[in-house]
Formats: structure tokens, sequence, C-alpha cells
């Protein structure tokens, strides 16, 4: 666990420096931008589709930064207000190019999760937070403005010892953006993927839908995982839908 918490702080300072050099060099015609989403939702989807919170959720998923270096924070609670997952990515693109890009990450995170303890007869529920760091890859092929072709790996290591100590996310996924008409846009992603925690495997399919209103800045979400072949325990198929607004803003270092 040290030897993660260490990692965590050099990357953490890293990037902090990193960012900070951006902001220095090239400023004029570099531009700074801001965009998010916040989604309603009937089921939030974890950030590893094969799970899901699985009553209605509120996500709010930022990415802030300047260049090649972004700060993406991924906030989710349940409608009741109960905290359920914070994530805080740290993301660089180490490639960009016309045809090919690769970007890198890694965060902190925390899962919050409700525990029944007895005592004495007397049974409470408690909000137990468990913590994990994680890291990414994610090459890309860009086909054409519409459509591209990538590999997405995720790793993670839980920090306490009551939680899934090592996790493997490896998918195959493409992003088609397409023009139903002049005012609105689908976005589809679907992918297959592996996924395996601690001794436990399974490979699944997943696809995500995206319906906008061009010059609107309310969209429609629809998420749908299925079990092709598992041994972890969860849902063989889960759903979700949700109103998305969205935020996209640029803007230059004012002198």
């Amino acid at each position: 666990m040290e030897k993660i918490s260490n990692k965590l702080i050099w990357f953490v300072l890293i990037c902090q420096f990193s960012f900070a050099q951006s902001q220095t060099i090239d400023s004029t015609r570099t531009p700074s931008f801001v965009r998010g989403q916040i989604t309603a939702t009937n089921n939030g989807v974890s950030l590893i589709p094969t799970f899901s919170l699985g009553k209605p959720a509120v996500l709010f998923d930022m990415n802030i930064g300047k260049g090649r270096l972004s700060f993406d924070p991924m906030i989710r609670f349940g409608m009741n207000g109960k905290p359920w997952t914070f994530v805080f990515w740290w993301r660089y693109k180490l490639m960009q190019q016309k045809k090919f890009t690769l970007g890198l990450g890694a965060h902190p995170s925390v899962v919050f999760r409700d525990v029944s303890v007895t005592n004495n007869g007397v049974k409470k529920e408690y909000l137990v937070a468990q913590r994990y760091f994680a890291w990414e890859a994610s090459p890309t092929y860009i086909i054409n403005k519409n459509a591209s072709l990538g590999l997405y790996y995720l790793g993670s290591k839980g920090l306490t010892k009551d939680i899934v100590q090592n996790t493997t996310f490896v998918a195959l996924r493409s992003v088609l953006n397409l023009n139903l008409s002049k005012k609105f846009n689908l976005g589809l992603i679907p992918q297959v993927y592996y996924l395996k925690m601690d001794e436990k495997y399974g490979t699944y399919v997943n696809a995500t839908l995206n319906l906008y209103k061009k010059n609107f800045p309310v969209s429609l979400n629809a998420i749908a995982s299925k079990a092709i072949k598992t041994k972890i325990v969860g849902k063989d198929f889960l759903w979700s839908v949700g109103a998305v607004y969205n935020i996209n803003t640029n803007y230059n270092k004012l002198k």
C-alpha cells in the first residue's frame, strides 16, 4: 500500500507541474477548456459497466484542462443523496496525431458501500468508504471524423484488504457519430470486453447510445450490458436510461 501511495503522490505532483507548465508555455494559442455532463438516470452504471448502483443516480462528469493534460473528476450520488463513487482522473494525451491518439491516465477513487452491523441485537447501517488506485491506457485509431476504433485498458489495485485487490479491464470499442437529420445526431459506442477481478473473470458486450439535438444542451443517454460468459457475481444483463445536461466551453487566459 505504501508503494501505491508513493506512486500516487509522485503522479499528482508531476501532473500539477505539467499543468502549470502548459499554462505558461504558448498560453496565447492553446485555449483552456471546461467540459462536463450532469446525468440523471434510473440506474447508475459503474465505470466498469458490469456493475451498477441498482437505483436512480445523479452523475457529475467534468473535464478541465489545457492542451494535452486534463483533470477529470467523476462524482456519483444516489438520488437519495448518498454518495456512491468519487473518481479523480488525471489524463494526458501522450500522442495526438491526425489518425492516432494515445491517452494515459491514473486516479485515486473512493467507492461507498452500505454495511449492516448487529450489536447486542440492534442492527445499524453504516456507510463505508473503500479506496482504490487505478491506471489506464487508450490507443485509438481515427478512421474519419465520424468513426474511430480503439483499445481501452484499465487496471486497479484495492487499497484496503476487505475488497477486490486486482482488477483488469480490457475493451475493444468503436465510436460512431451518425447524422440522423439536420437537427439530430446519434452517438453509438459498442464494445466487447474482458474483466478479471482477482481470480474470477468474464467476457461481456456493452453499448452506449447518445441522442443529441444540435445547439441544444440536453441529450438522451442509454446503456446496456450483457454477460457472454462469466464467473463474476453480478447481473447477466443491466441497462439504464438518462437525461444529460452538457457543458462545453473553451476560453483563453485574460491578461
